[in-house]
């Protein structure tokens, strides 16, 4: 079996016990873990659907085909032919692509410079070459076959406009190279919105050689469903398609009707966005009364913040206080001066960590 790097998280847990040890108790926001109720909406949908003893479809069912298809339009913007596949949440499929694609041997998969650990490690498991944006090789590496872009991103919040998200797509595409584009964080723009790749500004309203994926875990709390999908150029989604149903990857019966529910209501996705923007708006503040630069953190779920020292003094700091925050290192060498924040804990947890940071900025 291959070897995998450590686990990060589990660097972590030393520090996240330290914190639990405080007399109020730990605040989580390292992980981006919803801690809100599943909608009424998709809790109905799936208890109606539990009775459910034959083999699902690997390609969904058509009222999940056709609640997909209508967000991609409705959210991304896309026109024109596109395929959807329903995944058994992102990450998999995040782990599972350049497999997929049948990239390895020599091949390379090029992911951005502050990015989502699991990227790097689906090129591992292929056997493919990583390098990230900022490697100097990477625009003369004719053996590239995989570009990875993240806007939102994860873990800084930053966002690309649609003429610089349109030069990747288009550069790629002249070289035959796949551009993935990971849009999970897609509908949370706080101060400023990130474009699709699928939106016509980005690829002419051709979805050849792109495909991007989403994920209902923040949108509607369903971490715990493992309910995503992948969307893009026909003939890509296909090539996916075959390959899950031969490895029996298939989302359950049960979940595509609730994944249905969910991507066919928009109030409860605005109501949790709400809760997040609450959120934001105490701890931003909060942090950079302690001390904190805030940098990029224009949109998705996390704040990206520094105190200009190194990451794990300041996770250690934090810890003191019983806060536990993400290391900046999880995310690349370009990080080890930065923490990540997510606005994913309760707002009693919230409010408990602004005022222990108080402290720090007596």
């Amino acid at each position: 079996m291959k070897s995998l790097p450590p686990f990060p998280w589990d660097r972590l847990a030393p520090l996240a016990d330290k914190a639990r040890t405080h007399p109020g108790g730990a605040v989580n926001l390292s992980m981006g873990t919803p801690v809100d109720p599943v909608p009424a909406v998709v809790q109905d949908a799936l208890k109606a659907a539990s009775d459910r003893p034959g083999y699902p479809q690997t390609i969904g069912t058509v009222a999940l085909r056709q609640a997909m298809d209508a967000w991609v339009r409705r959210e991304c913007g896309a026109t024109g032919e596109f395929g959807v596949l329903p995944t058994i949440g992102s990450k998999e499929m995040v782990a599972g692509l350049p497999a997929a694609l049948g990239i390895g041997g020599t091949a390379t998969v090029a992911i951005p410079r502050l990015a989502y650990p699991t990227y790097e490690i689906g090129a591992h498991l292929a056997g493919a070459r990583c390098v990230r944006v900022d490697d100097p090789s990477f625009g003369t590496d004719s053996r590239l076959r995989l570009i990875w872009v993240n806007y939102p991103s994860n873990p800084t919040g930053e966002v690309l406009p649609a003429k610089q998200l349109r030069k990747v797509v288009n550069w790629a595409r002249t070289r035959g190279i796949v551009v993935a584009s990971d849009e999970c964080y897609l509908t949370l723009g706080w101060e400023r919105h990130q474009v699709s790749i699928l939106d016509p500004e980005v690829c002419g309203g051709d979805t050849t050689g792109i495909l991007a994926v989403h994920s209902l875990s923040k949108r509607s709390n369903l971490a715990g469903y493992r309910a995503g999908f992948i969307a893009g150029d026909p003939e890509l989604i296909a090539g996916l398609t075959e390959l899950r149903k031969h490895a029996g990857q298939i989302l359950p019966a049960p979940v595509q009707d609730a994944m249905t529910a969910a991507l066919s209501d928009e109030d409860h996705a605005a109501e949790q966005r709400e809760r997040y923007r609450r959120r934001r708006d105490l701890l931003r503040p909060a942090f950079e009364k302690a001390g904190f630069r805030i940098e990029h953190s224009a949109a998705g779920l996390y704040l990206w913040a520094t105190r200009d020292e190194d990451c794990w003094d300041t996770v250690a700091e934090l810890a003191r206080l019983g806060i536990v925050v993400a290391p900046g290192e999880f995310y690349g060498p370009a990080g080890a001066h930065h923490v990540r924040i997510a606005l994913t804990a309760g707002d009693e947890r919230v409010a408990a960590a602004c005022d222990r940071l108080t402290e720090l900025a007596a």
